[in-house]
């Protein structure tokens, strides 16, 4: 090793590579602790059972508005003021109605946000808005 003296000006340019082998050794042996413990899982019994069929759903109710502005329900045009007439005849048929909402690209947004205005009129509470990815 060389120490430096008085008389030389010169600086060390070699680098000190000790302190790097101590910290590699020290995470080396962390994780050679640590590994075992993350594969060992605790055995449990779970308990056996038959399979179940999922719950039925119904089909949601669709509601489309294309881009002239016409409103469908299902591929049934309405009359966009008779929406939330229909929407009503729909929930007291079925009180857990889905509506599933899509509208064209080009279509104004005051014509989106009335559609979702009268199905939130309508008592309708699970609204779905359909987007393209």
């Amino acid at each position: 090793m060389a120490f430096s003296t008085q008389d030389n000006d010169e600086v060390l340019s070699e680098i000190n590579v000790t302190p790097l082998v101590d910290v590699m050794l020290v995470l080396l042996v962390v994780f050679i602790v640590t590994a075992p413990l993350l594969t060992n899982a605790i055995p449990i019994n779970l308990p056996k059972t038959d399979s179940v069929a999922p719950v039925e759903q119904k089909d949601p109710l669709v509601v489309s508005i294309d881009d002239q502005g016409k409103v469908f329900i299902n591929k049934d045009e309405v009359e966009a003021g008779l929406l939330e007439f229909n929407l009503q005849a729909a929930k007291a048929k079925d009180p857990e109605v889905r509506v599933q909402l899509q509208a064209d690209n080009g279509v104004n947004y005051g014509e989106v946000a009335r559609a979702m205005a009268s199905i939130e009129r309508a008592g309708i509470t699970k609204l779905s808005v359909i987007t393209a990815k």
